[in-house]
């Protein structure tokens, strides 16, 4: 369909954003043949990612993506990256074209329309988003389990979205008898903001422990916390690490280290003059930094400059 719309439609420029991959194919059409401007965003690396991770394999897929990246590049007049490393990936395969970085941002706009009156008594963390491989929330539940051991019986992590590991992972609770730990339906957006508002003390960005991830990627999950101004833990080094450090908004934990990660759990907990400063720090991170506003001012300005060049 995207490649029809690409062949027929009336438009200036043509703009694709991936993953996957595939999405970059409209853009080469209508380049091709129609001699279009085309702009390439891509929100994560392939075959990089697929690769650390195994779940590609094959060798000849593997190269068949590595080419269609390779010409998907070539072909793009400009690239959007939303990452240091996927800058750093674009910039290996094509290095004479425009690359800008424009990172996922913070929707201010539906953070502040929200109450912050936190109606649990207990200390909530809460982790949005897909519950699959890349995600590692075997390891929220390993920090779970040192929690219950050390009966920090105050703090309760809340897993709100889905994913192909979701059934198996509430089965792991309800196995090992993982109490502390809370399984919610995916919601609207505006809804999941008023519930963490309501609710959370903590957001959780954690990633399966793949070198890849550690600068390649760019969590929409993050964005959100800071926008609501809670502190996050973050259990890999990388990007998000070094903006949780030097804006003091957070924790970096080391990875797969459940100790660690419980025990920075329960420090913010009892800590509650760390914890409102990190949440201060937190807005204003959203605010100055990735306000989803300033952002698309920065978007615009480079599809229009692609456009008149």
């Amino acid at each position: 369909r995207g490649v029809l719309i690409a062949a027929r439609e009336n438009y200036d420029l043509i703009f694709c954003t991936s993953t996957p991959l595939t999405a970059g194919i409209p853009g080469i059409i209508a380049k091709l043949f129609r001699r279009k401007k085309f702009v390439f965003e891509v929100r994560d690396l392939w075959p990089e990612l697929p690769k650390a991770m195994g779940v590609v394999k094959n060798p000849i897929i593997l190269k068949f993506m590595d080419l269609l990246e390779s010409y998907t590049y070539m072909s793009a007049n400009a690239c959007i990256g939303l990452s240091p490393g996927i800058i750093q990936g674009i910039l290996k395969k094509q290095k004479n074209k425009p690359v800008a970085m424009i990172p996922n941002g913070s929707d201010l706009d539906i953070a502040l329309d929200q109450s912050n009156n936190k109606e649990n008594s207990k200390f909530i963390a809460v982790f949005t988003g897909a519950h699959g491989l890349a995600n590692g929330l075997d390891n929220v539940l390993n920090a779970a389990k040192e929690l219950i051991k050390n009966r920090n019986n105050n703090i309760e992590i809340h897993f709100i979205g889905d994913g192909g590991l979701k059934n198996k992972l509430i089965e792991r609770v309800k196995k090992e008898k993982i109490i502390n730990c809370k399984f919610i339906d995916p919601m609207p957006k505006a809804e999941l903001f008023n519930y963490i508002n309501q609710n959370a003390n903590l957001g959780l960005m954690v990633l399966e422990n793949v070198p890849a991830f550690y600068f390649g990627t760019s969590p929409n999950k993050f964005f959100d916390y800071i926008s609501l101004g809670i502190p996050v833990i973050n259990n890999y080094p990388g990007w998000i690490s070094n903006i949780i450090i030097e804006s003091d908004c957070g924790v970096f934990v080391e990875p797969d280290n459940p100790i660690a990660f419980s025990n920075a759990m329960v420090e913010l907990s009892k800590n509650s003059e760390k914890t409102k400063r990190m949440s201060l720090n937190a807005l204003e991170l959203a605010k100055n930094t990735f306000n989803r506003d300033k952002l698309s001012i920065e978007f615009v300005e480079f599809l229009e400059n692609v456009y008149k060049d």
